[in-house]
């Protein structure tokens, strides 16, 4: 063969593959053997580290302990980590900003800010009252490192005995934490985030440190927090001056602010001051002889301030307060409000009453209430039942499951997208994956037909996922977002409420079809002025006008519908005799959350009722059942008189008539008479003041002073704005305010069309699977 592989020596003259393999195999061969002689020397060499008998099992013992060690440090910083979240070295100032609050009129309601932060040095708070808060809350405060075993296995034995809560069990450490940077919910989770606060609080801080921190920041009542500005509430004098009755009684606020107020209850605070002065012998600080004194001189209230304050009003005004000024190098400021302090009142006696009627047979301990106007002019805000006890304001932070009231936004945006409150629906709806919508009561669709506006008076759960199906989920969510709603999310049961929203924000979500559609942001600022009395911000001058968010057309269908769910529907029990009521009830699965969303022509008001720590309420208990009462008894005593406008698409009142008549006669007598006139220039003139006239007129006198003592001219008197200027534009009534039909003019030929046959790009729904089981939704109603 002539091929070049096959001649001789072909091969070697590139590879030489016998000497290839002879290396190779000798390489691999010297290799074993070197591994093998190294793993005998390793052997050799660790044997001598082999242990038998005691040893072994300490040294089992010790390699065990270690790998718990290290499993418990993992499951610690687990734990910890969301406490650690949780820290923010700038809550300990209130914040940089000192506001005054004024209400409409110009008087003072209260104050927030650094006006009393580290107002007096630890080294002159007196020795008895820091002794007397040390015996009463914490003994061994100075021996423990943030949590107290012996202190807390004292206070559970004590209290076991008593058959009574006599002692708490939490160190000043953790009480502090939780003033700082929890809330007062009872739950365990928050418990384990209070101990790590309290150790990490312990290793950042002296303990002097955290004693003054302690003394400014604990809430005293009476919207007063720290022990300064308590007695200066309390007795009209700094804490420096104070005796040893005033500072047992002080002492004993620590505990129950708002319980043992001598404002409140004297004879409570009484009884309380009398057990601190025990405490105090007790603990060794002082002898029964040098407390007796304290005993039959009990300390003497300064009454010239109120007893009531609207607190949670003035957390949330104090927050907007913040953002309006933010950036502006302003800081001591002074703010008009738009709250109205007898509605106030009203509201959170509304609230009260409620729990104590009804919240131990329905197993609920707490709520929150909004009332603003139809524009987002917030008017009142209960934040919960006693601020003594807790300062989280639930009706601001607290997002809650709306349950059925949430259907309202998933009804408007299918009216904006080709139906009417007379179309014919379906009681059924498909499924969503493995989760199939039923009714309240744990009942499926039972493929009745019947008007949009009936089911939502019923509060199908159907209807309104279907509605959200056909519609389109994205849709429902812009609309919540042009409401003002954020953070809704695309779920199955996104329709029944699932997601969390506050009252504060739900309430303003329905004050946008109470204002015809255009945009209700909530405000409760007027107007600030910094310390100088330049005008910071003004709501009439830097906002611009609401936007029409919703068509005029949608509203006031909207209306009709939400007022037939009060005629005809779960609402009947928030029903008024002298005007028009719109809103919808809603309650979340459980039932852990209850709600009652309503609106006359004059109030947007939001009630909600459930438990801090989300347990569930009595079964049974629903919207229309424990918030719509609330909702009733409130709005009966704000409106004062019955000239209430007209919810835009219903027909007025009865009552509204006659209202209007007596007025229009009233207005032609004083036309007559030639009194008309005078009113309404006084009335343009008070409306377009920022500053109320009282305080313009001592102003005036003021500089009038100071020009002649300084010998200057007086400057020739201004001519009145209103003589000058036009005040600014009224907006005329809208289209609703003459309207006299019922109901939105019914339109019969879609009737039978949107849902039983495709029309306008709608898709037909599909028949719900026939499948009864439960939705986790159920019970939204």
């Amino acid at each position: 063969m002539n091929d070049w592989f096959f001649k001789r020596g072909g091969r070697d003259r590139f590879i030489n593959w016998m000497a290839l393999d002879s290396k190779l195999n000798s390489t691999l061969g010297e290799s074993w053997s070197r591994i093998k002689d190294h793993w005998n020397a390793g052997s050799s060499y660790f044997a001598r580290f082999q242990l038998v008998g005691w040893r072994r099992l300490l040294n089992e013992f010790a390699s065990e302990s270690l790998t718990m060690m290290f499993g418990g440090f993992v499951v610690l910083y687990g734990l910890a980590l969301p406490a650690f979240q949780e820290f923010d070295e700038s809550k300990f100032q209130t914040g940089k900003y000192a506001v005054t609050f004024l209400d409409v009129n110009g008087n003072e309601i209260g104050k927030r800010g650094i006006l009393h932060n580290d107002a007096v040095p630890l080294d002159q708070i007196p020795d008895v009252l820091i002794k007397a808060t040390l015996a009463t809350e914490d003994r061994r405060f100075f021996e423990h490192y943030g949590i107290d075993v012996f202190g807390t296995l004292r206070a559970l034995l004590t209290n076991v005995q008593a058959n009574e809560v006599v002692q708490g069990g939490s160190t000043l450490t953790q009480q502090l934490a939780k003033n700082l940077f929890l809330s007062s919910e009872r739950s365990l989770q928050r418990k384990i985030k209070e101990l790590f606060l309290a150790f990490l609080l312990e290793s950042r801080y002296s303990k002097r440190q955290i004693l003054k921190l302690y003394f400014d920041h604990a809430y005293m009542g009476g919207g007063t927090f720290g022990v300064e500005a308590a007695s200066q509430y309390y007795f009209g004098k700094s804490v420096r001056d104070i005796n040893m009755a005033e500072a047992a009684m002080l002492a004993g606020l620590f505990k129950a602010p708002t319980k043992y107020s001598p404002l409140v209850d004297l004879a409570a605070s009484r009884a309380r001051t009398n057990q601190v002065l025990d405490n105090l012998v007790e603990a060794g600080y002082y002898t029964a002889g040098q407390v007796h004194a304290a005993r039959m001189n009990p300390a003497k209230i300064v009454e010239s301030r109120p007893s009531s304050s609207p607190d949670w009003f003035l957390d949330w005004a104090y927050e907007e307060v913040q953002r309006l000024a933010e950036g502006k190098g302003q800081y001591v400021l002074t703010a008009r409000t738009t709250i109205d302090l007898t509605l106030q009142r009203q509201a959170e006696e509304a609230l009260n009453a409620a729990l104590k009627r009804n919240g131990k047979t329905d197993h609920f301990d707490s709520g929150a209430i909004v009332v603003m106007e139809p524009d987002g002019k917030v008017r009142a805000i209960v934040g919960g039942p006693d601020y003594g006890e807790s300062q989280f304001n639930r009706a601001t932070h607290a997002k809650r499951q709306p349950g059925s009231s949430f259907k309202v936004y998933v009804y408007a945006t299918a009216l904006e997208n080709g139906f009417t409150p007379d179309t014919i629906v379906r009681d059924m709806s498909r499924s969503c994956g493995r989760w199939t919508p039923s009714n309240y009561g744990g009942r499926g669709g039972s493929g009745m037909r019947l008007p949009l506006w009936q089911a939502l008076a019923r509060s199908l759960n159907t209807v309104a996922t279907e509605l959200s199906f056909v519609v389109g989920r994205d849709k429902v969510i812009d609309m919540t977002k042009r409401l003002g709603i954020e953070g809704v999310k695309k779920t199955c049961s996104m329709a029944l409420g699932d997601g969390g929203l506050t009252v504060l924000e739900h309430t303003a979500g329905f004050a946008t079809f109470a204002n015809d559609g255009r945009s209700a942001r909530p405000y409760g600022i007027l107007d600030i002025t910094t310390s100088k009395g330049d005008l910071l911000y003004s709501r009439e001058r830097d906002e611009p006008p609401p936007k029409q968010v919703v068509s005029k057309k949608v509203a006031e269908e909207m209306n009709v519908m939400l007022n037939r769910v009060v005629t005809e529907g779960t609402a009947g029990r928030a029903n008024l005799d002298f005007t028009n009521v719109a809103g919808k009830t809603g309650t979340s699965t459980g039932p852990k959350d209850a709600w009652f969303i309503g609106f006359t022509g004059k109030y947007v008001c939001g009630v909600w009722v459930g438990n801090d720590d989300n347990r569930p309420m009595r079964a049974g208990v629903t919207g229309g059942h424990q918030a719509a009462p609330i909702w009733h008894d409130l709005m009966t005593v704000a409106h004062t008189d019955m000239n209430i406008p007209t919810i835009p698409g219903l027909v007025p009142h009865p009552r509204q008539v006659e209202e209007q008549q007596r007025l229009a006669a009233l207005k032609a007598a004083q036309i007559a008479a030639g009194l008309e006139p005078a009113a309404s220039k006084s009335a343009d003139s008070k409306g377009g003041s920022i500053m109320p006239d009282k305080t313009r007129a001592v102003l005036k006198t003021l500089v009038s002073a100071l020009r002649k003592a300084e010998g200057v001219p007086e400057e020739p008197a201004a001519e009145p704005a209103s003589a000058t200027k036009p005040q600014g534009k009224t907006e005329p009534p809208g289209p609703a305010q003459d309207r006299t039909k019922e109901n939105a003019p019914r339109r019969s030929d879609r009737r039978a069309t949107l849902l039983d046959q495709p029309r306008g790009g709608l898709p037909l729904p599909t028949v719900a699977s026939q499948s009864s089981s439960a939705s986790p939704h159920a019970g939204a109603h």
